[in-house]
């Protein structure tokens, strides 16, 4: 068994976390500790469940949990998300119900597509979360596509754009980019950057220092976050929100962060990743980085650790026991949806 590898302590005190947060930043702790918790039990259990053949496909977010978090507090009801692959909490965050997203991984006959989604890639309407489509970079235009109604609209809503680092090679990164910036339209473009697009690292992808410097090309700003740390990652989002919905125009933010699974249920990271890998990236888990700074700090005590531990492990139990208790779709189902009701010839 592995050595337990001691995580990097957060750079921040009592005072840096009301200055990043807001007055109510102990609440927002600790709710944040709680949804990271229930991203981390829901990644853990479901990857088992994919090995043992009970569902067909998933994609962890495990490393990500910060982002997605505090993605997902720090957005308005009226905002759009548009996610990359590993996106999935901040839909759970903005109440989208953790049952639902549970029938979609098990394309039982309550999943909202009825089945007809590859697991992993929900839609959520009620909360503007809008589904992935797993084709690399889409959602980026999509996102500026919203963001431009959004303007027709008079609305002060943002449009979040997800995408990871290898999407800032394909296209439609820099197409979105460009008519964003052209057109000032409310978008915040994040780079969840884990550092490995599948196989293939940064260094091999980009000869920028970071892929925050691509925004400049296309006259944003563009800065990189510590994707790590909740506090700074929730003052970045919050801050860059606001400047878009104050008419700023659009930005990008570059969170770094640390692959800690395999790129999909699918992947053997062993084949490619260095020695070393493995070990650099247990020491920036954003969980354990978090967790530790909630008990130095004297916001969680033991017995709350293990409260929301078991909170969140009856919650993913139910929910997957729920889903795996329904029936499968309908076959009749299957073209529902797909081809609208012939009409009947003028007269009749």
């Amino acid at each position: 068994m592995a050595p337990e590898v001691p995580p990097v302590p957060l750079p921040h005190s009592t005072a840096d976390a009301e200055r990043l947060l807001g007055p109510g930043w102990a609440e927002t702790c600790r709710a944040a500790y709680r949804w990271m918790i229930l991203g981390r039990t829901l990644d853990a259990r479901m990857q088992a469940l994919q090995r043992q053949g009970r569902v067909g496909f998933y994609g962890a977010a495990t490393g990500q949990e910060a982002v997605n978090v505090a993605a997902g507090l720090a957005s308005g009801p009226g905002d759009w998300v548009y996610p990359g692959l590993r996106e999935q909490l901040v839909a759970l965050v903005r109440g989208h119900a953790l049952g639902t997203y549970v029938h979609h991984l098990f394309a039982d006959a309550r999943d909202p597509a009825v089945g007809r989604n590859m697991p992993c890639h929900p839609t959520a309407r009620e909360v503007h979360y809008v589904s992935m489509s797993s084709v690399i970079g889409t959602q980026i235009t999509h996102a500026v596509g919203t963001a431009f109604g959004i303007v027709r609209r008079g609305d002060s809503a943002v449009a979040l754009a997800f995408f990871g680092d290898g999407a800032t090679s394909a296209n439609d990164f820099h197409a979105g980019l460009n008519f964003a910036a052209v057109s000032r339209l409310p978008v915040l473009f994040c780079c969840t950057n884990n550092q490995w697009a599948i196989s293939l690292p940064v260094a091999r992808q980009s000869a920028v220092p970071t892929l925050a410097a691509k925004a400049a090309a296309y006259g944003l700003p563009g800065r990189t976050v510590d994707g790590t740390d909740f506090l700074a990652t929730f003052g970045a989002l919050t801050e860059g929100m606001a400047a878009i919905r104050s008419g700023g125009g659009p930005q990008m933010i570059e969170f770094v962060v640390y692959r800690m699974t395999a790129h999909s249920s699918s992947d053997d990271p062993k084949r490619y990743q260095p020695d070393g890998w493995a070990a650099d990236a247990a020491a920036h888990d954003p969980v354990a980085r978090f967790t530790h700074w909630l008990e130095t700090t004297g916001l969680l005590s033991a017995d709350g650790k293990s409260e929301v531990a078991a909170r969140a492990d009856t919650e993913v139990r139910e929910a997957i026991r729920e889903a795996e208790a329904t029936a499968a779709p309908e076959a009749s189902t299957v073209t529902e949806d797909v081809y609208a009701p012939p009409r009947s010839p003028a007269g009749h």
